[in-house]
């Protein structure tokens, strides 16, 4: 299925919270030529988000995407500052729900009564989200991926008192900065993308603990293998044909037994001693390499953008969300 066109963005944006999360953010709203205001306590905030900018447009001029004309940027001293004349709040404070409760508080006291309000939380509810605030109807989560700037997708969650129109506003915003927005039409606990990454990571901590397989052995095992299915073809069609020309119904018949066998640990997690801490730490250290974060960094998002590229050539996957967001670029290849 195509995606659905990419509309116009909101010109004026605030993100509250510039660590890594919040500071991609910028840089795809800024790509997309939204005005940006961003607020962060951290001295080191300015760098940050100078340094996130520069790989963003790295990124997109290799996908051959315009980064001019591009939104300013304009670092604000407070939470009222930044959020005064917003049409969108980004909100990418840490995980910590007292600290979302007292910047969300704080967001919609000062931004404007139409603004878009939205938590780049990884788990929390909307509604718990929502707790303290006087307009709760204008809430949702947008969960996105890192790095924002590359991968589309962004859960969209509302809670039990936004407003219907809200969702609706929300996914209009979000394919207009060329995602691909995902309505998350229940809302739970860490959503639907992180549930399924939780599973596979308390798997390949029990791998590690259990002393069957290195980081660097479980990661082989992802990238050289299923990782490479699932960035074109999710779970469920991937399994559907495994089944031959009998299709989903065949392989839950042949497979679907084996759930009942004690192959996995998903229930229970190991306990994080400080002996497996450091023997995971250990491993990743050696895993790297001579390789810094940086080098990593750019190691990463090379490999996206050329994966982008070829599902972009096959009309598949995220590449059909890379030709909408093309298509609605002027001047592009």
């Amino acid at each position: 299925m195509a995606e659905p066109p990419v509309g116009v963005p909101p010109r004026r944006a605030a993100v509250i919270g510039c660590g890594v999360i919040g500071a991609a953010w910028a840089a795809r709203l800024r790509l997309r030529g939204v005005d940006v205001c961003a607020y962060d306590p951290s001295p080191a905030a300015a760098d940050l988000l100078a340094a996130v900018d520069a790989d963003a447009i790295a990124a997109w001029t290799a996908l051959e995407l315009p980064t001019e004309p591009r939104g300013s940027l304009t670092i604000c001293s407070s939470i009222g500052a930044a959020v005064e004349a917003a049409e969108l709040v980004q909100e990418s404070v840490p995980e910590r729900l007292d600290l979302k409760h007292t910047t969300l508080s704080e967001i919609d006291r000062f931004a404007p009564v139409d603004a878009l309000i939205a938590s780049s939380t990884s788990g929390f509810k909307p509604s718990d989200l929502a707790t303290p605030l006087d307009h709760p109807e204008r809430l949702v989560v947008a969960h996105p991926f890192n790095p924002v700037y590359l991968l589309p997708l962004v859960e969209v969650v509302g809670g039990e008192r936004t407003a219907l129109g809200t969702i609706d506003r929300a996914m209009s915003t979000y394919r207009s900065l060329g995602m691909h927005p995902l309505h998350v039409r229940v809302e739970i606990d860490a959503f639907i993308a992180d549930r399924l990454l939780e599973a596979v990571w308390r798997e390949a901590l029990w791998l590690v603990n259990d002393g069957i397989a290195t980081a660097a052995e479980i990661d082989d095992a992802i990238r050289y293998g299923f990782g490479l299915r699932w960035a074109q073809m999710g779970t469920f069609e991937t399994y559907r044909i495994a089944g031959g020309a009998g299709g989903m119904r065949h392989f839950m018949a042949q497979f679907g037994p084996a759930l009942k066998w004690p192959w996995t640990k998903l229930m229970d997690t190991p306990e994080l001693t400080d002996e497996l801490i450091d023997r995971i730490a250990g491993q990743s250290d050696d895993q790297a390499g001579d390789r810094t974060i940086r080098d990593l960094i750019e190691e990463r998002d090379r490999n996206l953008v050329a994966i982008l590229r070829s599902l972009e050539s096959v009309d598949a996957g995220a590449g059909q969300t890379l030709a909408a967001l093309r298509a609605a670029s002027p001047g592009t290849t």
